[in-house]
This record gives C-alpha cells, structure tokens and sequence, in this order.
C-alpha cells in the first residue's frame, strides 16, 4: 500500500510538494517556495513536515520557483540523493536558482543593516549560492518519454506539459507485491494556443490523478483577438513615435513575445528600430530555448526558418540584448521607436521600472501588460489605472497608455483542462484539484461533475492511500 501526503500548492498555487511513501522508499514530488503574502511566504522558513534523511528520491515537475524554489533548503538540511528533471529543466533551475539565492542573500544584507540599527539579531537568507550549487550537483536530466527506476519500486517518465521550456507531466509507476498503480500529476499544463512548446501531452491511464486547477474557473480570451490587439498597439505606437514598454517574466513569456514580434517583423508590420531584451536572466533562459529548439512544435519552428538560423534571434534581427547595467542605462537616451522587455513580471522590481522612471510620464510611450498582476502589486495598480507609479521616493505621473492582454497565458484554460483530463480511459483514476486558489477548485469541481468526474480538493497535510 502506499500512501501521498500533500504538503503544498493546496490552500493556493505555490508551495507544490507532495510525499509518496511506499513499504521500501520516499519520494518526494516538487519542492517549491511559497510565494505571495508575506504569511504565505512564512511557510519558507519552516521546517519541512516530513524526515528529510529519510528521503530516496526527488522528482520536479519543472523549473518555476513554486515547483523548485526550496529546493537548496532541502539539500542544506540534509538532502544528498538525486533530484530527477528533464534536461532542460536542469539548465533553467542554475538560471533560476542563482537568481533566487542572490536575491536572499541581499535582501538578508539589507535586513541586517535595518536590524543592527534597532539591536535585533541578525537574520539569514533561505539558503545561498553555496547552496545552489550544492543542488545543481544532484540534478539528473532525462529525455521526455524515457522510463526510468528512481529508487527501487519506483519509476518516472516525464512527459511534455507544454508549459515550459522542459516543464513535465510526471508518472510514477510504484510496484508492491507484484502490482503496479500509477500516479500521475500534471504539473502546470500548458496553454495550448501559447508559441513554440507542443502541447500537453495525452495521458490515458492512472489510478492517482493530482490535476492544476490555476485557471479552472475561466477560459482565456481566443488568441487571433489578443494578436490582432498586439499588432494594433505596435503600430499606433509606431505612429506617434513613442517607445514601448514590456514588463515580462524571464522563462516562457519573453520567449513567447519575443516569437509574436518576430511574426510582426517578418510581416513587414514591425517598423520600430529595435527590440532590447534588458534582462540578463531572460537572456539566459533565452539561450536555453535556443538550445532546445527540438523541442518546439513544428509548426511555429517551421515559421523560425524564415531566420537564418531558425532562431529566436535571427527569426527577430532587430533584437538586441542589453546584459550589463551600463547597456541598461544607455537606453535611456533612447527617446522613441525601441521596445523595451525587462522584468520583473508584475513590475516590483527590475530593470523595468527603470524604464519607467524615464519613459512612463510620457503621453506618446506604451506599457503592454502581458501577464497575470497579483493584487497589490505595482503592476496591478497600472492596471486599475493608478495616475502615479512610486519609484524609491519619487511619484512618477502615469501619462503613457497602458494596454492589458489577457490571451497570452502559459497555463491551461478551464476547457483544456477538462479537454486533456477526458482523454483519460475507464476506470477514472482518483482525482485530486491542486495548485488553484479555492474558489477556482470549487468551480471546476462543479463544472467536472457535470462532465461525470468526481474531484476531490485535498486539505494541508491530508494523507491518501493507494
């Protein structure tokens, strides 16, 4: 008998962690940070509700900080066995990781420098770059499709979720006595109108099913409407001159928009003088996709060949990366025809609210919110209109347009999910809702009831047998 414990992604989307426990191994599925409120992102600190020592196996389903980000807490109480991932998501987790650990680490430098003043004792970051590449030494990258024992009686094989460079459903298959169940999650499944990643891939049999429910409460806006309204921002801005601002997640967005500007260009309907990627973590990840062209759906790589290489770079010639922040700093002299993509996502840090400090009082100048802004957020206040944008200790008055495009989503929408999961045979496996705010699980629940799915939503901490 074996039994799953669900440790994370369950009251939101962040924290994904689930324990499998069989008569003879321990497995843990993903090992990721809980991010939002600051009390959610308490949960980082704490120790983890099971026995990291007795661990065999650690599988990750791929490379976002909700499904990873914990993992060089875990490696530095105690974890030493192997980490299974796809190849891909093993370079995007040294991008990531880094990045995430070199920000703790100066975010516990500031901290301190607050505390020393108040005599408070010192803090220290989740773990460190020292710890990162403790980690990055476990990580052990298999191909899509490819069965293999993780620890004895258990075995994975990813398959293409589509969300992601590299992003995975996973099955694990777990003998005892003879017989073999099998449990499936489905990661984070992708939006099957999103560029360059195939689509998820079928799965017709498990006996668990743990299924994401982000978006189970709503379909995405048709994705020819969301192009026709990026081409018809590009060209209004084209026609009064002004520079256009991007705020963008470094893995999968910044690769996708960068492919929907290079559709424009190679169309002749993109007439600014150049695209500045300014984010060297997104030219990381960038590099990464180019890597893994193989892995791209053929029709959108079959569009790439217009370049000379088929890639990202070459399909948009007028990209141009900025690295350094010296290269950052100079495109301010820029006064209008450039586009700007620079993180972060929802506009709380980066190099993008630099660009707003130069460019965001100005009435000719665009902002394309292309993702998901989470209450509270600088990029949420623009959104709701804000006529102010603070920036350290100064108000920037909000004068250029902002546009906001809901059909680039990397996730599944309500249908796809229901779609993919109908593809699953008699007898249904147990299913599980995970990875959705709960109002979102308790729709879907609803909606697959009537579909003749009966879905269960897990609490914190909740054990099953199998």
């Amino acid at each position: 008998m074996a039994n799953l414990t669900f440790h994370g992604a369950i009251k939101g989307v962040t924290g994904s962690a689930y324990l499998l426990e069989t008569e003879t191994a321990s497995v843990l599925l993903d090992c990721g940070l809980f991010q939002g409120s600051r009390e959610e992102e308490k949960g980082n600190q704490a120790d983890f509700p099971f026995d990291v020592s007795k661990l065999d196996a650690v599988i990750i389903s791929h490379a976002h900080l909700d499904h990873s980000g914990r993992l060089p807490k875990l490696v530095a109480d105690g974890y030493s066995g192997s980490l299974y991932m796809t190849s891909p998501t093993c370079e995007l987790l040294e991008i990531m990781l880094k990045d995430a650990a070199s920000l703790q680490e100066r975010d516990a430098e500031w901290e301190n420098k607050r505390r020393r003043r108040s005599g408070k004792s010192k803090i220290e970051p989740l773990y460190t770059l020292e710890d990162v590449e403790a980690t990055l030494a476990l990580c052990d990258g298999s191909s899509y499709g490819q069965r293999r024992e993780v620890v004895s009686g258990v075995e994975v094989c990813f398959r293409d979720a589509g969300h992601i460079l590299g992003s995975s459903i996973v099955e694990l298959f777990i003998k005892e006595d003879g017989v073999e169940k099998k449990l499936v999650f489905s990661g984070d499944l992708g939006n099957s109108c999103a560029a360059l990643l195939r689509d998820p891939e079928i799965v017709e049999q498990a006996d668990v099913l743990l299924m994401e429910s982000t978006y189970g409460d709503r379909n995405h806006r048709p994705l020819d409407e969301t192009l026709e309204e990026f081409e018809n921002i590009i060209e209004e801005a084209s026609e009064n001159g002004g520079n256009i601002m991007i705020p963008s997640f470094a893995v999968g967005r910044t690769q996708e928009i960068i492919f929907r500007l290079g559709e424009l260009y190679q169309k002749g309907k993109l007439r600014h003088q150049a695209v500045y990627l300014d984010s060297p973590m997104a030219i990381a990840v960038t590099e990464v996709y180019h890597r893994y062209q193989n892995i791209f759906n053929d029709e959108d790589s079959e569009t790439m060949q217009h370049g000379k290489t088929g890639s990202l770079h070459s399909f948009l010639p007028v990209l141009r990366y900025s690295t350094s922040t010296a290269e950052s700093m100079a495109l301010n002299r820029i006064e209008a025809g450039a586009i700007f993509i620079a993180g972060s996502g929802m506009c709380t840090g980066g190099r993008i609210r630099h660009h707003f400090k130069h460019n965001l009082w100005k009435r000719k100048a665009h902002v394309i919110i292309v993702g998901y802004q989470a209450i509270g957020t600088p990029g949420r206040a623009l959104v709701d209109g804000a006529k102010t944008f603070r920036l350290g200790g100064d108000e920037i008055a909000v004068k250029a347009q902002i546009h906001t495009l809901g059909g680039f989503s990397a996730h599944a929408s309500q249908s796809q999910l229901v779609d993919w999961l109908q593809n699953f045979k008699e007898p249904h496996p147990k299913l599980f809702l995970v990875h959705g705010e709960a109002n979102t699980k308790e729709v879907l629940k609803e909606h697959l009831s009537h579909a003749g799915w009966s879905a269960t939503i897990p609490d914190y901490g909740k054990r099953i047998s199998f």
